[in-house]
């Protein structure tokens, strides 16, 4: 008899050497064009539907280099009951292309139909790993224990990594010691776990028994060194590695730039056998983050020219644009801009509120509100930034109407937005409409209060000389006050004289703000108690205490001209103190008296008070501004706040010259114009 097997239609005959001819393609196959047009081959001659077919298929656009998800999954929605491999294939093409919370989502329907097996669960736990989903790791770990898998060393090795990354190392440590076989990574996971975490001593103790090492052990150590701000230990292991990699040299320079030793950061960044991206990166947010923002902008500068193989990524122009903004100076932040819509970086997203936060604190809200329009799909922290920085600038009406667009809008308010409000009514002296905010926040939004939406209120009280009110805020709030707050309650008691609730504030601030001992002697200047003063300031130098200098930087093409109190040391001195001739005797024929109660210095004779006034930072900034810019607006920085004679008289100079003049100070801007400012005289 006829074995039935051996008979085979001629029809199918032609099958099989057709889809056999199709999957020896498929293996000679490597990029996405030659996988397209064999998967329309397949669609078209029937062949998809024939399991090797589709599953090779699929294989392929998984695989690397092709790794395509979206054709991938238009593969597998075909496949009519998919295998456990199959399953597999996708969740790692999720994990893999950075879409972790479908890789999960796609577990959760796996479960349905199959019971994972011991490649499905590396491959998920790898995707909680990453977006550190503890709670879905532990119930992934849970599965492991019901299919009977913790013994599995690839299982153990991938939980040994979630809990080790997501901080929870007692987890991890367990989940080790119970491991039979140990391979480098899962020795590299824990070690980098507890280092990250801070526990280096138990990462050295680790990396000390471990039977083998490789670059990455070693980098591991070091980063947890550099973390903990031990960096002779990260500079010891960097020195004995073996072999120094690219990601070794960049953790040390962040080391040195975390702990402010720019030097020996510069030194290693020019030995280095090679830079990228991170490299750059690393020394512009360590200049950044340590307030030498020249310093950080001329890094990038250098990027620029040295490197034309690298394009600054969200990470540079991050740190780029914070730089701008604290450095205050308008013409950069317009380059740094101009250089990012030239290069196709649009203004949606983090981008965006980044933006219009460096325009707002260059002085420039036109440019700011202008960002904010042209971003297409405005979200939440683009409306916050433009009610922040309108509340910076003192420009409360303005701030509070866009709050009730946003409202309109549909967008939800958060704390931020909340603080933005307060801070906005602080400003201009809004007090009703600072407790109906603070109100609202938990009546209408169910948003809770925080410390700072409190500091907030009582600074508003405080400017208002609501010190009673302030101080009965302050006793009642659910949370310790900070320094901020006791702050505000100082500087109002100074402002308003009252010397027994400056006493009250100063005291709870001597263990919380040493520097607090400055606004206690100013307001004890200000009330004339001159013993008193010579008892702060004899406490403050027992102490250690020193009175920040200050100063005023105002910029010219591009260069930075900074001033202090009596400052002869400009090259244009001599046209400096002719022009402040000039204003002097402007402002005393617009009526003017020196108010000179702001001079701190004890001082008898009224004209050499005057005399002391007329030097201040500001006004010598000013004159500059005068002699060298014709018609544009004068935009000073200043370290410290305005006192009240410079901001009486930086008005009266807004409208003897016609001339719009900004000054931001260590609070906030205030807009002069036509001898007004934005302030309404609340700061």
């Amino acid at each position: 008899m006829q074995n039935a097997a051996a008979v085979v239609p001629p029809s199918s005959v032609h099958d099989y050497h057709h889809h056999h001819h199709l999957l020896s393609l498929f293996r000679s196959s490597e990029t996405i064009e030659e996988a397209k047009k064999l998967h329309c081959l397949s669609l078209k001659t029937g062949s998809f539907d024939h399991p090797p077919v589709s599953s090779r298929l699929l294989s392929l656009y998984t695989a690397r280099p092709i790794n395509d998800l979206i054709y991938a999954r238009s593969v597998f929605d075909r496949i009519q009951s998919p295998s456990l491999p199959l399953w597999n294939m996708m969740l790692k093409c999720y994990v893999e292309n950075h879409r972790s919370h479908e890789a999960i989502c796609l577990f959760s329907h796996l479960l349905s139909e199959f019971s994972p097996d011991n490649f499905t669960l590396p491959c998920v736990l790898k995707g909680c790993s990453r977006l550190c989903a503890v709670e879905e790791g532990k119930q992934i770990h849970g599965v492991s224990v019901k299919l009977g898998l913790t013994l599995d060393k690839f299982v153990q090795s991938s939980l040994v990594s979630l809990y080790s990354k997501c901080g929870m190392l007692d987890c991890a440590r367990k989940v080790f010691d119970e491991m039979g076989e140990r391979d480098l990574v899962t020795w590299n996971s824990l070690i980098d776990g507890y280092a990250r975490s801070g526990h280096v001593e138990i990462a050295m103790k680790l990396f000390d028994e471990i039977p083998d090492r490789d670059s990455y052990s070693w980098t591991a150590l070091l980063h947890g060194f550099s973390k903990s701000g031990k960096v002779e230990a990260a500079r010891d292991v960097f020195d004995k590695m073996p072999a120094k990699n690219l990601v070794s040299w960049n953790a040390m320079i962040n080391g040195y730039m975390r702990s402010g030793d720019f030097e020996s950061a510069r030194d290693l960044f020019k030995i280095m056998p090679e830079r990228n991206l991170i490299t750059w990166n690393t020394v512009i947010a360590g200049y950044e983050v340590n307030g030498r923002f020249q310093e950080a902008l001329s890094m990038f500068v250098r990027m620029l020219e040295e490197e034309d193989d690298l394009k600054p990524n969200n990470a540079t122009y991050t740190s780029l644009i914070s730089a701008v903004a604290a450095s205050a100076i308008l013409s950069t932040a317009k380059w740094v801009h101009s250089y990012m819509v030239k290069n196709g970086i649009g203004s949606d997203g983090v981008m965006g509120t980044l933006l219009i936060e460096m325009y707002s604190k260059c002085g420039c809200l036109e440019s700011a509100l202008t960002t904010f329009r042209s971003i297409h799909r405005q979200k939440l922290g683009h409306w916050n930034s433009v009610i922040v920085g309108l509340g910076l600038h003192g420009m409360a009406d303005e701030a509070l109407d866009l709050f009730k667009q946003m409202q309109e809008s549909g967008i939800k308010p958060n704390a931020v937005t909340f603080v933005g409000l307060l801070n906005a009514c602080s400003h201009v002296g809004y007090v009703d409409e600072a407790r109906f905010y603070f109100d609202l926040m938990v009546k209408e939004y169910k948003v809770e209060h925080k410390i700072e939406h409190y500091g907030c209120l009582v600074d508003a009280l405080c400017r208002t000389g609501n010190l009673q009110d302030a101080k009965t805020i302050i006793q009642k709030m659910p949370m310790r006050p900070n320094k901020v707050i006791w702050m505000s309650l100082l500087r109002g008691a100074r402002n308003y004289v009252d010397i027994e609730m400056g006493e009250y504030a100063a005291l709870q601030l001597i263990d919380l703000a040493p520097e607090s001992h400055v606004p206690l002697s100013n307001m004890y200047a200000a009330a004339g108690k001159w013993e008193k003063v010579s008892e702060v300031r004899e406490t403050m130098k027992k102490k250690g205490i020193k009175k920040e200098a200050g100063w005023s930087l105002i910029e010219r093409k591009g260069v930075i001209h900074r001033f202090f109190v009596r400052d002869k040391s400009h090259p244009q001195t001599e046209e400096i103190y002719a022009k402040l001739k000039e204003m002097r005797e402007k402002l005393k024929a617009a009526g003017h008296i020196a108010d000179t109660r702001q001079v701190l210095l004890r001082i008898e004779d009224e004209k050499e008070k005057e005399v002391e006034l007329e030097l201040h930072s500001e006004r010598l900034a000013i004159a500059y501004a005068l002699i060298n810019n014709s018609n544009s607006p004068i935009r000073v920085l200043k370290n410290l706040t305005v006192c009240n004679d410079c901001h009486s008289v930086t008005k009266l100079l807004s409208r003897i010259y016609q001339r719009d003049i900004i000054v931001r100070d260590n609070s906030r801007f205030h807009h002069f114009r036509a001898g007004y400012c934005s302030c309404n005289d609340f700061w």
